[in-house]
């Protein structure tokens, strides 16, 4: 029989928080934090109960960066018994929050401890009333003040918002047609789906304002987003006219029957397979669908659970979803999954990294393909086309909505649906392959890279960037906590051993590897 486990207790961890100085702090709030919780589940529920007057008590007399510290951990204590709202737990912090609101009411400046009781209080909806009012004085930036409505707000079954709260509702300024498009997909959810879209979704908005609050409290200062430059903003975005599917034959040595991996004859309307005859359309907004889906959204087959999936991810489908990623979700993204809240990686910075290494790769070798996977609306591919040349690059992406909104910017550029784990590319067919900020976002990343080492001629060039899972567990918690459609169990990252391994498994060899915070550069060559 297994000896009946010590309580944990609070003094000792306690103690060592209360006297740790700037450089031991954060260590000390790691052990403070894991005495009770660990990766969002409280290993000890009734002795974080306990443990919650101690942790409020502490917060008289303790400065910013202590005060911002315990309010996360008192945030993330409540938040491991979500989605109830009133658990014992929640019910102990929600008793002290006095102290944490005459903070915020007497604050007329945004600092990390304002973004660190904004996490905390955002999980206390029922106590909106006493919350809202507190933050009149304090010049929040939109995104935080609408994730911290959202955090206050209770779900609506008659009218739910859902799919709007990620990275902030601020950064879906929806037009009313658009919110029409949202009740008619929502209208075919069941009960049960609602309330659980709303709870990824209000878990998701948790998720990012504790990343921010977080590494904010740790480098004492507030984050500064940084404007994107590059002239692809510059371009008017106008609705891509039709396009001949003949213009694809400039690709022909390369595009492959995605049914039986033979070569295809370009017609007008599209393409047919010279061996199977399967024929894949040219849409009316110029692209070639070689997925072989032809429901728009769709994911990568019709078995069940991909046709379900669709209905979560209709969300994003819309002419201006394009608008919406490349503007307000990517740069978010850069900052909580690489910890970008300063701005260390800059768009510039991308650019630069892109376009250096693969001018590089096609000026040596002057013919074959290059390849912009997983392209999504084209602001990199934007980069790749000027690097290489238009006539050689072929954008790939499973979302026609996406590839719709590329079309718009850049029609020279051969936009082609299809999957990242069956690549529509015969053998050793590219010259390079830029696969940028998307590794983390595919089914199963081992199966993307093998697919690009498949198509890559030896000496071919892959430019990748991903992340990966930060070294504090706590960070570590919020880059998990982000559920999407694709993530619906939260989503994952890597460790750098494991993209090493999937590269050499895929007779790719590393040339240089980089990347400040929870980035990942990496530059590959295809062996042989």
């Amino acid at each position: 029989m297994a000896p009946h486990a010590e309580p944990a207790t609070v003094a000792g961890p306690l103690t060592a928080f209360r006297k740790a100085d700037s450089e031991a702090l954060a260590g000390a709030f790691s052990r403070l934090v894991g005495t009770f919780w660990t990766g969002g589940v409280l290993t000890d529920p009734a002795s974080a109960r306990d443990a919650v007057p101690d942790l409020l008590a502490a917060w008289d007399g303790a400065d910013a960066a202590h005060r911002g510290h315990l309010a996360i951990a008192l945030g993330l204590f409540a938040e491991a018994e979500y989605p109830a709202l009133d658990g014992p737990v929640a019910t102990a912090v929600r008793a002290g929050l006095d102290a944490v609101l005459d903070e915020v009411r007497g604050t007329t400046a945004v600092t990390p401890l304002t973004l660190a009781s904004l996490y905390l209080l955002s999980h206390f909806p029922h106590e909106r009333a006493r919350i809202w009012p507190a933050f009149d004085g304090v010049p929040l930036d939109p995104d935080d003040r609408t994730r911290l409505d959202r955090g206050l707000t209770l779900l609506d079954p008659d009218d739910p918002d859902l799919g709007r709260a990620w990275p902030s509702p601020f950064d879906w300024a929806i037009d009313e047609q658009e919110r029409e498009f949202d009740r008619a997909w929502i209208r075919t959810l069941t009960p049960e789906q609602v309330v659980t879209t709303w709870n990824d979704d209000t878990r998701t908005m948790w998720a990012t304002a504790g990343a921010k609050a977080l590494w904010s409290v740790t480098n004492g200062v507030v984050p500064t987003p940084v404007a994107d430059q590059s002239p692809y903003w510059a371009a008017l975005h106008e609705a891509p006219g039709a396009v001949d599917a003949t213009s694809f034959g400039r690709h022909e040595a390369a595009l492959r029957c995605t049914s039986c991996g033979s070569a295809l004859t370009f017609q007008t309307k599209g393409a047919r397979c010279q061996s199977c005859s399967t024929f894949y359309p040219v849409t009316v907004g110029g692209i070639l669908d070689l997925s072989r889906r032809e429901r728009s959204g769709a994911g990568v087959s019709d078995d069940a659970e991909d046709v379900e999936a669709d209905v979560l991810q209709n969300a994003a489908v819309m002419s201006t979803v394009g608008q919406h990623y490349e503007s307000g979700l990517r740069p978010a993204f850069l900052r909580i999954m690489g910890q970008n809240w300063d701005g260390g990686v800059t768009p510039a910075i991308e650019d630069a990294y892109i376009a250096d290494r693969l001018r590089a790769a096609a000026e040596a070798r002057a013919d074959g393909p290059v390849l912009d996977l997983a392209a999504g609306a084209g602001r990199w591919t934007w980069v790749v086309t000027d690097a290489v040349g238009a006539d050689r690059v072929i954008a790939l992406d499973l979302n026609d909505a996406m590839l719709y909104w590329l079309r718009g910017r850049l029609p020279q550029v051969a936009a082609v649906r299809a999957s990242a784990l069956e690549l529509p590319l015969a053998d050793g067919s590219l010259t390079a392959a830029n696969f940028w900020n998307a590794l983390q976002a595919v089914p199963d990343a081992a199966q993307a890279l093998a697919e690009v080492g498949r198509c890559l001629r030896p000496g071919g060039v892959l430019t990748l960037m991903t992340f990966r899972w930060a070294d504090d567990a706590v960070y570590r918690y919020f880059q998990h906590s982000h559920i999407f459609p694709g993530a619906p169990d939260g989503y994952l990252l890597f460790e750098r051993e494991e993209i090493r391994s999937w590269l050499a498994a895929a007779g790719l060899s590393v040339v240089e590897e980089s990347g400040p915070g929870t980035f990942v550069f990496i530059t590959a060559k295809r062996e042989g």
